[in-house]
């Protein structure tokens, strides 16, 4: 097994693959120690300084914690660099994308987090759609699909379900009425 304690080439410590949740962005990093690591994977990944991150093994998802086990790491050793509350999957077994949302802001009003968690619930399986409440469904079909690029790059999935959560909301409204001018027509007898 070769360690950590062998230099690479420039003498800045060993060589890393840094991978992020879906595998898709990939880094190589020299570092020789884990918060040289965690610095340079930041910058490589353009991960801003106040988000918190965890390393762990990319292939089963050991936490790298302390630069004691960092130094046991051999060269090239794929490390998976998660943000906030993310956990490690296996491959495959991850959505198709990991949404990071904004904060919500002060006015009450919804946000990209309400917004994400639910475009996030719906990706999973789209038939979730037709258990969402009115609130829910409003907010879907009214997000605007150009003002989510950041966070969800599938343009034409928003599309769908905008439109999709717009004809769930306009039945829902309808039985609603239905169920009202019921209510009024047996309350008159």
């Amino acid at each position: 097994m070769e360690l950590n304690t062998d230099s690479s080439p420039t003498g800045n410590g060993v060589p890393f693959k840094v991978v992020d949740l879906t595998r898709e962005k990939r880094k190589g990093v020299v570092a020789a120690t884990l918060q040289d690591l965690i610095i340079r994977a930041r910058n490589k990944m353009d991960l801003p300084r106040d988000i918190p991150v965890k390393i762990v093994l990319e292939q089963d998802g050991t936490e790298v914690d302390d630069d004691e086990y960092f130094s046991t790491m051999e060269r090239n050793t794929t490390l998976m660099i998660l943000i906030n509350d993310q956990k490690w999957l296996p491959p495959g077994k991850l959505p198709r994308y990991q949404i990071i949302v904004d904060e919500p802001d002060s006015s009450g009003t919804h946000t990209k987090r309400d917004l994400g968690g639910l475009v996030e619930r719906l990706q999973g399986d789209l038939t979730h759609i037709s258990m969402l409440g009115g609130k829910d469904l409003e907010l879907l079909s009214d997000m605007d699909p150009e003002s989510l690029a950041d966070i969800m790059p599938d343009k034409t999935f928003l599309e769908q379900l905008k439109e999709a959560s717009g004809r769930f909301l306009t039945e829902k409204r309808q039985a609603q009425e239905a169920m009202e001018l019921l209510k009024i027509y047996h309350a008159s007898k």
